[in-house]
């Protein structure tokens, strides 16, 4: 290249024009600055014994507190005067039920996330290294990102009560036993003969117990839960397990719309494109144990629910795969029981013809 022609292609590059985007660039990250700080999330780790503390956006610094009705305490009296936007905790399989219901109950907004996604969430943003300080930590940076969405209230599960709690307690009670069944009915396909009279007496003390659960449950959601149980129930399709899953794991049923509901159970189709290319929808995420009883409820509804059956036979006729079709009706279903509780009407095949 010759010597004009570089220096006329250096030309573009003059300092007076770099000037602007520089300062426009310094201005957003002032703002995104201002906005950082003006915003007072938290992150909290469980753990069994104790759970650690991050805040960002207010001189808190790194604390530990117990896991008991005390260091709940004490933290919810530490975080009130700080004007939380949010509090965030993983699920770690029960620890943070009691803590994320004492800080709901001072009033801070707490979203309990999927620990895999906020692993990933950590990572994403450079922190490869794991201690409880630094998991903290990382929670307080994905509460800032959660605390400024559109759709923050999705996040945010509703405080359940005592009587709640209680139903909750007993759907996974009967969960945990319909797992142990399962087993031992394995183990009794391929058991020798000196052992089937031991796995035969277990199979049976788990259907005494299930029973047993099964009438605790009802109780309790006729003690309870009476009204909400029969608007559910008005249903075809939704037996007793299904209400009394509905109303001990979904508090948000008829406070969201279709669409944020269906996500939240995950049942909503997520896109997979790329440019050109244009992925097959899958479901993902979600509560598992909610979803596994409305595929169930949802297979009794396409045989006596005439507005399911409709729209199953008619997903059918235009090539759908019959799973796609189910999950299309299960959706479907989630979406007229949520819109029942909103507005407090019960089913009528008139009212949900599709």
């Amino acid at each position: 290249m010759s010597k004009e022609r570089t220096d006329a292609a250096l030309v573009f590059i003059k300092p007076e024009r770099l000037q602007a985007p520089i300062a426009s660039a310094h201005a957003q990250a002032g703002d995104a600055k201002t906005m950082s700080e003006s915003l007072v999330v938290v992150g909290i780790d469980v753990a069994k014994a104790h759970v650690d503390c991050a805040v960002l956006g207010a001189d808190f610094g790194a604390r530990q507190f117990a896991n008991d009705i005390d260091g709940h305490s004490v933290l919810a009296a530490a975080l009130q005067p700080l004007a939380v936007a949010l509090v965030v905790m993983e699920a770690t399989g029960g620890y943070e039920s009691a803590l994320a219901c004492a800080l709901q109950a001072a009033g801070l907004a707490v979203a309990v996330v999927n620990p895999k996604r906020a692993r990933d969430f950590a990572k994403g943003i450079g922190r490869l290294a794991k201690t409880d300080r630094i998991d903290a930590e990382a929670l307080a940076e994905l509460a800032a990102t959660l605390a400024r969405r559109r759709d923050l209230a999705r996040f945010i599960r509703p405080l359940p009560d005592a009587q709640q709690q209680e139903l909750a307690a007993l759907v996974t009670r009967r969960r945990q036993l319909l797992t142990m069944l399962g087993a031992e009915r394995l183990r009794l396909q391929l058991a020798t003969a000196k052992i089937r009279p031991s796995i035969t007496a277990l199979i049976e003390a788990i259907r005494a117990q299930l029973e047993d659960i099964d009438a605790q449950m009802q109780a309790h959601v006729q003690e309870y839960f009476a009204s909400l149980d029969e608007l559910l129930r008005s249903a075809r399709g939704i037996g007793p397990v299904a209400s009394a899953t509905l109303i001990a794991t979904v508090p948000e049923l008829g406070r969201l719309s279709r669409r944020e509901i269906s996500a939240l159970v995950g049942v909503a189709p997520m896109a997979n494109d790329s440019g050109t290319s244009h992925g097959r929808r899958r479901i993902t995420g979600g509560r598992f144990q909610v979803r596994r009883v409305l595929y169930m409820a949802t297979l009794t509804a396409t045989i006596h629910n005439p507005t399911i059956k409709a729209h199953y036979q008619r997903l059918l006729a235009a090539g759908k795969l019959p799973k796609v079709a189910l999950v299309a009706c299960m959706r479907k279903l989630l979406t007229m029981l949520n819109a029942m509780v909103r507005t407090q009407r019960r089913w009528s095949d008139e009212f949900h013809r599709a």
